[in-house]
């Protein structure tokens, strides 16, 4: 029986490290399975706000007719965001889609029946929530992508999970728009 004892050891110890191999492979694929949820969240509420758009330029094309550029670049910026692939080429999308709905408002202030009108201001409104939804859900993401990169850098994960497929995931960064999105809007009457 004592004979047999280095053997027992040497397989407890196995089968030890291969249940904690597998604990932390689950526990990495279950968390680059919630940075993908919450990736599809952010393109759910994305959507919406594209959705939203056409009918937000409908009715200031009712208005301002000689806007064209302004309303035309919201257009050209929307359909960019919504061919846009991967998380660091949808930020960028997003960013430009984020200014040009800006110069939109912006616009607005000039037309003082556009901003009475009630259907302009439904819409207005109904966007200011989706953008808020988006925003959440951006924090969501880059907290979810937070925590499953820094799982994959730590010992002893970082010993086997890029050879097991996992790779750094990207943030949803909005780059070069950040300062022109973190200012704080005008409100004029």
């Amino acid at each position: 029986m004592l004979d047999n004892h280095p053997f027992l050891i040497a397989a407890a110890l196995i089968a030890l490290a291969a249940f904690y191999l597998i604990f932390v492979y689950n526990g990495l694929v279950a968390l680059r399975q919630r940075c993908r949820q919450a990736l599809s969240d952010i393109d759910v509420q994305l959507k919406q706000r594209r959705d939203l758009i056409p009918n937000l330029v409908e009715t200031v094309k009712g208005y301002a007719a000689h806007e064209r550029g302004t309303l035309d670049a919201v257009i050209q910026a929307r359909n960019a965001a919504a061919t846009a692939r991967g998380t660091t080429e949808l930020a960028g999308a997003e960013a430009a889609l984020s200014g040009a709905m800006g110069r939109l408002f912006a616009l607005a202030e000039a037309y003082p029946d556009l901003k009475a009108n009630q259907n302009f201001l439904s819409l207005q409104a109904e966007l200011a929530a989706v953008e808020d939804k988006i925003a959440a859900a951006r924090r969501f993401l880059n907290n979810t992508v937070s925590e499953y990169n820094a799982s994959i850098e730590v010992f002893p994960a970082l010993l086997f999970a890029g050879s097991m497929g996992f790779r750094q995931e990207a943030f949803f960064d909005v780059g070069a728009e950040r300062p022109a999105l973190q200012a704080a809007p005008t409100v004029s009457f």
